[in-house]
This record gives structure tokens, sequence and C-alpha cells, in this order.
């Protein structure tokens, strides 16, 4: 069974990704963070061979082939639209490639355990199972994950409010269809989602180390 993994990215210029954190901490060290992230985030995924996994860059069209190059990835641009619309023409494209799963992940969690992403596609597998979403504690979610593509997922859905998953659930009850939730994860929005990452890589290391 084809399984497919969306990353959504943007290249890393200062006063263009992670906005709220950069009110904290600037514009360059956000942009700096935020290439760190991505490198992180495409690194570990790197290690899921068995998963068809693409980059859709929020980039213009001439950026794409450098930005394929400098991050040794199969890279795609995203396309014209609000956040559904691309997410959903991105689960089209793959599906359309021959993918019977897929799933969707951004560019800004990089310590989200890779357990995680192959236990969303376990449930997909079950036939009980159509839809799956990790939770995020800002009420919306860090992974959504389809059997095939349903546009309930992609509009309507109020992306900038704290109730995306609550809306996103509805939509699937609404449809007959049955969700599953991850556990909880948080990417890397604002400085406290920023100091709460930090706290857990020093956690992390002090165990390796103790």
């Amino acid at each position: 069974m084809k399984k497919g993994l969306i990353i959504f990215a943007r290249e890393p210029i200062p006063g263009q990704v992670k906005t709220r954190l950069a009110a904290s901490i600037g514009d360059n060290a956000a942009a700096d963070m935020y290439e760190t992230m991505l490198q992180d985030v495409l690194k570990a995924v790197r290690r899921l061979s068995e998963i068809d996994t693409v980059v859709f860059w929020a980039c213009e069209e001439e950026s794409l082939r450098r930005l394929a190059g400098r991050y040794r990835c199969r890279s795609r641009r995203q396309s014209p639209g609000d956040l559904g619309q691309r997410m959903q023409a991105a689960f089209e494209e793959m599906f359309a490639d021959g993918c019977e799963l897929c799933c969707i992940i951004g560019s800004d969690a990089p310590d989200l355990p890779l357990s995680y992403i192959q236990e969303a596609f376990r449930l997909l597998e079950t036939p009980r199972t159509d839809v799956v979403l990790g939770p995020s504690r800002d009420g919306g979610y860090y992974l959504l994950g389809l059997r095939q593509v349903w546009e309930q997922f992609f509009i309507d859905i109020p992306w900038s409010r704290a109730d995306v998953l609550e809306r996103s659930l509805d939509a699937a009850r609404d449809s007959g269809l049955m969700a599953a939730l991850l556990p909880e994860w948080q990417d890397i929005d604002t400085l406290e989602d920023l100091e709460a990452f930090q706290e857990r890589k020093r956690l992390m290391q002090s165990t390796e180390t103790g």
C-alpha cells in the first residue's frame, strides 16, 4: 500500500516566517530558528524510507528548483489559495500519483516523534479509520491523515481560530467518517512554544547523559 507524506514549508526569509515568534525574538532570529526546525524535520523523515515524502513549498515558481537542491528533498510548489485550499490541492496531487494513504505535517515541530507519523499510517490501514488527526495544544492539529480527499476538511474551517480541531472532528462526524486521534503535540509558533521545546530538549539530553 503506497503511503505519502506531505510537508508544508516556506523559504526561511526574515519577516516571512514565524511572525508570532518574530514578535518576541526578531525577524532574523525567527528565520534562523525556522530553518533549523525545517532541517531537523527533513532529517527525521528521511528515516521513513517506506513513505513517499514530498515538500510542498510556499514559494515563487523560480525558487522551487533552488529550494529542492538546497534542502535535498522532493519538492513541489503549493497551489494558490487559503490554507485549506492549498492542503486539499496537495492531497489531491499525492493521491493522483498513486498514494493510497496520505498524511500532512508542517515544518515547525522539529521533535515530533516519528512513531506518531507511523501510528497515523497504521491507523489508516485499518478499515475502521478514515481520518487521523494529531491534536496540538492551541486547538489546531499538527497532522492530518486521510484515505481519500474529503473536501469538508478543507472548506469552512476557521484556520486562524482555536477550534480548528473541533471543527474538523465535527466535519468527520457529520460525514459519517471514523476519526482517530494521535497523542497531543505542539509545533512552535510562539516564544512560549519555543521555551517548551527547549525544555523538552534539555530533559532529553540530561536523560541521555544521565
